[in-house]
C-alpha cells in the first residue's frame, strides 16, 4: 500500500536533538533548529560554509584538541561508510556577536553516513547532543578532573551498550517474525500448478526489510467451464499478524469467487467478511474472471493497481474501469462495479500487488509507466521469462521496501 503523504522536513526540524547534514566537502547542506538553538546561529550563518570555518578551535585553548578530533571522525565516516560516535568531546563556541568570546561547552558527537546506488557517501548526518549542563554538574561534587571524565565516559559507555544490547535484541526478534510469517504465507499460498489446463507463472519477492513481509497474496481458482480466475490483494499491516489476516481473506475470496457468478459480488463478499477481521481495514483486492469460451476477461478492483493485458502487437491496456475503494473502507456504495474486455489468443495477462510498482516519494503513474515500458519490451515471450524480466527490471538492484507479488498468464 502507498504510505501516506509525510513531511520529512517537518520531521527534521522537529527532531529534540541538534542534527546537520554535510557534504562530503563538510560543507553545511541543512540544520534543524534544535542545532541551530545549540549553536547559536542562524540559517544563514551555515548554510553552504564549511564546518571549521564555522566553528573554529579556541585559540586560547590550545590543549583542545576538538576540530582535529571531530575532522578525523568525519573523514573516518567517508573513507569507511560506516557511523561514528565520537566520545565526549570540549568544543569551545564563540556566542554570537560577541568575537573574541569563547563559551566552554561539551558535546556528544554522532556522524553517520548517507549511501547513493554505488555504495559511496554521499553526505553525512551530524548530530550533536550537548552535556555541559551535566559536566558542570560533576564538577560541582568537588571530584578531580581525572574523576569527572571517568565517571562520564563510564555512564556513557553503559548508556552505549544498554542501546546495542536493545537493537541487538530487536533485530534478532524481527528476524525470527520475518522467518515464522515467510513459513506461514508459504504454507498458505497455493504452488505454481496448471489450473484448469493454464499455466501461470508465479512471482513472490518478500520485502528486505523483516518488518514489511507477509501482506501480499494470490490466488489461481479453477471455475466450471473453460475459466479460472485470479486474483492478487495486499494486506495493510506487516509481519505475523498480516500473514494471518492475509490468509483468511485469500481463503474467503477463492470460496466466493466459486459460488459467484462474477469477480464484483465475489469482492462484495469478501467485503462482508472482512468487516468481521481486525486488521483487514483498507485492503486492496483485484480479481479477474478468465473465460476461453468467449475469450473475455470480466475484472473488479478494490482500491488494487490496474491489471495489465500485453497484446500480440506489444501494446499494453491497463484494466482500470473497474476500480472502487479498497476493503471495508465504510464508503456507501450500491455495488462494486465489474468490466469486462474481449483478449485475442496469445496476449499475457499480468495481475502484481503495489511493490512492484510503487516508490517512495514517486507518484504511481511514473511505476505504472514502467511497467508498461518493461511489458511492451518482451512480447512474444513466455509466461515464464516475461515474469522474470519484470521483476528484474522494475525491483531495485539493493532491494525493496515492500512485498512484492506477480502472476503472468498467457491467454
Amino acid at each position: 500500500m502507498a504510505e501516506p503523504g509525510i513531511d520529512y522536513a517537518a520531521i527534521f526540524n522537529a527532531l529534540p536533538n541538534g542534527v546537520a547534514l554535510l557534504t562530503p566537502q563538510l560543507v553545511y547542506l541543512d540544520v534543524n533548529e534544535a542545532y541551530l538553538r545549540l549553536a547559536g546561529r542562524q540559517r544563514r550563518e551555515l548554510i553552504g560554509r564549511y564546518v571549521f570555518d564555522a566553528f573554529p578551535d579556541n585559540p586560547g585553548n590550545p590543549q583542545v584538541s576538538s576540530v582535529r578530533d571531530l575532522h578525523e571522525s568525519l573523514e573516518r565516516v567517508i573513507a569507511t561508510g560506516e557511523r561514528d560516535v565520537m566520545p565526549l568531546q570540549r568544543y569551545d563556541v564563540q556566542p554570537a556577536g560577541r568575537p573574541g568570546r569563547w563559551e566552554e561547552r561539551y558535546w556528544i558527537i554522532i556522524n553517520i553516513p548517507l549511501r547513493g546506488a554505488d555504495g559511496k557517501v554521499t553526505a553525512i548526518v551530524h548530530r550533536v547532543e550537548e552535556l555541559t549542563e551535566y559536566v558542570r554538574a560533576v564538577r560541582g561534587r568537588g571530584e578531580s578532573e581525572g574523576e569527572r571524565a571517568m565517571k562520564i565516559q563510564a555512564e556513557l559507555y553503559t548508556r552505549s551498550r544498554e542501546l546495542q544490547d536493545l537493537n541487538q535484541r530487536l533485530r534478532r526478534a524481527h528476524a525470527r517474525e520475518r522467518e515464522v510469517a515467510l513459513a506461514l504465507q508459504e504454507a498458505m499460498l497455493p504452488p505454481p500448478r496448471p489450473v484448469g489446463g493454464h499455466y501461470a507463472a508465479v512471482r513472490y519477492r518478500p520485502a528486505t526489510d523483516a518488518l514489511n513481509v507477509c501482506g501480499d497474496w494470490y490466488d489461481l481458482i479453477e471455475l466450471p467451464g473453460d475459466r479460472i480466475a485470479v486474483s492478487v490483494g495486499d494486506v495493510v499491516g506487516h509481519g505475523l499478524r498480516a500473514a494471518g489476516v492475509m490468509g483468511q481473506l485469500r481463503s474467503a475470496l477463492s470460496a466466493a469467487s466459486r459460488v459467484t457468478p462474477g469477480p464484483a459480488l465475489a469482492l462484495e463478499a469478501l467485503e462482508r467478511y472482512a468487516d468481521s477481521i481486525e486488521g483487514a481495514e483498507t485492503t486492496t483486492a483485484v480479481i479477474a474472471f478468465i473465460d476461453w469460451a468467449t475469450h473475455t476477461i470480466t475484472y473488479s478492483s478494490a482500491g488494487h493497481p490496474p491489471p495489465a493485458l500485453l497484446l500480440p502487437d506489444g501494446s499494453v491496456r491497463l484494466l482500470d474501469q473497474a476500480t472502487d475503494p479498497p476493503l471495508d473502507t465504510a464508503i456507501d456504495q450500491e455495488g462494486r462495479p465489474e468490466a469486462t474486455v474481449p483478449f485475442t489468443e496469445g496476449s499475457i495477462l499480468s495481475l502484481y500487488t503495489d511493490g512492484l510498482i510503487e516508490r517512495r516519494g514517486e507518484d504511481i503513474d511514473a511505476g505504472l509507466t514502467r511497467l508498461v515500458d518493461s511489458l511492451t519490451r518482451h512480447p512474444g515471450t513466455d509466461s515464464a521469462a516475461l515474469a522474470d524480466a519484470v521483476m528484474a527490471e522494475l525491483l531495485p538492484p539493493d532491494g525493496h521496501t515492500d512485498d512484492t507479488a506477480l502472476v503472468v498468464i498467457r491467454l
